[in-house]
C-alpha cells in the first residue's frame, strides 16, 4: 500500500472516530452552541461542629471562585447554577455577578439524569456554569456527556469539566484544572 493511500485511510479513520459517541476534546471549539462548565465548589472551611454541614469558603476558596469568574469573563454565560449550600453559592457568585445573573439553586439530591435533561432542555445555546460537590459533579458530567467520569476525591477542588454540544447535539467532554 502506498504512503498516499495510507495517508488517505488515516484521514478517513480520523473523521469517522471524530463523529463517534462522546469525544474528549479541548474546550475551544467554534461550532459549539452550548457549553456546560461543571466544577466542584472551591476550598471550604472546616466545619465548626459535627452538626455544621454548611461551611463557607476559605480565603483560598474565595480567590479560586474569583479566578473562575475571570476565566469565564469572555464567555457567553447565560446561567449559573449552584446547590443551596454556602460553599457552592459563594463559588458561583462572582461568575453570576460578572454576567449580571442570579445564581439559580438546584437540589443536590435530585436525579443527575433528570437534572442533565433539564439543563439541556433549558440551555440550547450559551455557556452554563454548574457548581456542585465531589459526590455530584462526576454524575452530572457523565449524565450530560453520556461518557464515563471517574469519581472525585474530597480533596479535589481544581477540576473544571467542559461538556460541549456541537450543532448536531453531539457531546464533547474535557477536564482541565482551574488554577492560577
Amino acid at each position: 500500500m502506498s504512503m498516499r493511500t495510507l495517508s488517505a485511510l488515516a484521514c478517513i479513520l480520523g473523521l469517522v472516530l471524530a463523529n463517534v459517541g462522546c469525544r474528549h476534546a479541548g474546550a475551544d471549539t467554534t461550532d459549539t452552541p452550548s457549553r456546560f462548565v461543571v466544577v466542584r465548589h472551591a476550598e471550604k472551611l472546616a466545619p465548626r461542629s459535627d452538626a455544621d454541614n454548611d461551611p463557607a469558603l476559605t480565603a483560598a476558596g474565595l480567590a479560586r471562585a474569583d479566578r473562575l469568574a475571570r476565566s469565564l469573563q469572555d464567555a457567553d454565560v447565560v446561567a449559573v447554577y449552584a446547590t443551596g449550600y454556602r460553599r457552592t453559592q459563594q463559588t458561583a457568585a462572582p461568575t453570576a455577578a460578572a454576567h449580571g445573573l442570579a445564581v439559580r439553586t438546584y437540589d443536590a439530591r435530585a436525579s443527575v439524569d433528570a437534572y442533565a435533561r433539564q439543563l439541556r432542555a433549558e440551555h440550547a445555546e450559551g455557556t452554563v456554569l454548574v457548581v456542585g460537590h465531589s459526590n455530584t459533579v462526576p454524575g452530572i458530567v457523565a449524565a450530560l456527556c453520556g461518557c464515563p467520569v471517574p469519581p472525585m476525591s474530597e480533596a479535589e477542588y481544581d477540576h473544571r469539566y467542559y461538556v460541549e454540544f456541537d450543532a448536531k447535539g453531539s457531546p464533547r467532554m474535557s477536564d482541565r484544572p482551574y488554577t492560577p
